[in-house]
């Protein structure tokens, strides 16, 4: 009986990895639809973490952060940026106190970072992929 409830809790327990899995949205990082640029995922690693300021074409960059609190944030923070919460945390807070950088506006949803975005060919953001409208034009899935 010990082993059959001990294959029912590991299978139980590989679903529910298998559901939580799936259930992640697939990040999409937007630009403005006019503006021509391609960005690598190193490059975007680096514009969100403010060591490069200016697209391939030499124009400035301005990223759109969503809110610390959402999901997307976190999923974004770990998997594009490959840190933590707490990490990006820390990190732009020695920024700041050094006078190297500031973080990142923020924004507090999927359709303001479109609205953001859209609105001016500087900038770079990013979405669940499900929102991404004609306004915008996806440079890399995560």
């Amino acid at each position: 009986m010990k082993i059959l409830s001990k294959l029912s809790l590991i299978s139980l327990l590989t679903l529910c990895l298998m559901i939580s899995k799936s259930a992640l949205a697939e990040i999409a990082v937007v630009v403005s639809a006019s503006n021509n640029n391609a960005v690598s995922q190193s490059e975007i690693k680096r514009i969100f973490l403010g060591k490069l300021k200016k697209f391939p074409d030499g124009s400035s960059v301005t990223p759109i952060n969503q809110n610390a609190e959402l999901d997307l944030r976190k999923a974004f923070d770990e998997i594009a940026l490959g840190k933590s919460a707490s990490q990006i945390k820390s990190y732009w807070a020695k920024e700041i106190f050094s006078g190297k950088g500031n973080p990142p506006k923020e924004v507090n949803s999927d359709q303001e970072v479109i609205a953001e975005v859209s609105s001016n060919p500087n900038a770079i953001g990013y979405v669940d992929a499900a929102s991404v409208n004609g306004s915008v034009k996806v440079v890399a899935t995560f």
